[in-house]
């Protein structure tokens, strides 16, 4: 009975010692992925819609174009520095800079895609902030009807 006991006494440290560690590495991965501090979605490597923000010496990653502009409204935070990723060049460019294209698929359906170059019937990031502010974005299905035409 004794040699069970210290038996299962060490099968318990040796499964819970592996189970402590994995779940260390599994937390380090996560704790690596770009979180979006509006919506809480990963932002994608691939950074299509996504944007960034500087707040006291922390950048902050947002999926959505949208979500950058709302969180910053609510939490008072100048978006003077703020950048976007620009779908014609892939790269990150100044917001106020940017031409915008609304009716673009975007991950929390706000529809602004950012263009570093021009384009035809293009915004500007004033427009952008202020339609999203009122609602008037592709998440809208009054808006969205009105863009696509149906």
């Amino acid at each position: 009975m004794i040699k069970f006991n210290l038996l299962l006494i060490v099968a318990l440290t040796f499964l819970t010692g592996c189970n402590s560690s994995e779940s260390s590495s599994t937390q380090s991965l996560k704790s690596e992925a770009k979180v979006c501090p509006k919506c809480h979605m990963e932002v994608k490597k691939s950074n299509m819609h996504s944007a960034s923000l500087i707040k006291n010496d922390t950048i902050h990653y947002f999926d959505d174009i949208g979500c950058m502009i709302l969180w910053s409204h609510e939490n008072n935070i100048d978006i003077a520095k703020a950048k976007v990723f620009s779908k014609d060049t892939a790269h990150y460019v100044d917001a106020a800079s940017a031409s915008y294209k609304i009716g673009d698929k975007t991950p929390m359906s706000y529809g602004f895609g950012a263009y570093e170059n021009g384009i035809k019937n293009h915004i500007d990031y004033d427009e952008v902030y202020m339609r999203m502010l009122r609602g008037e974005h592709m998440a809208n299905p009054k808006i969205r009807k009105q863009v696509l035409g149906y």
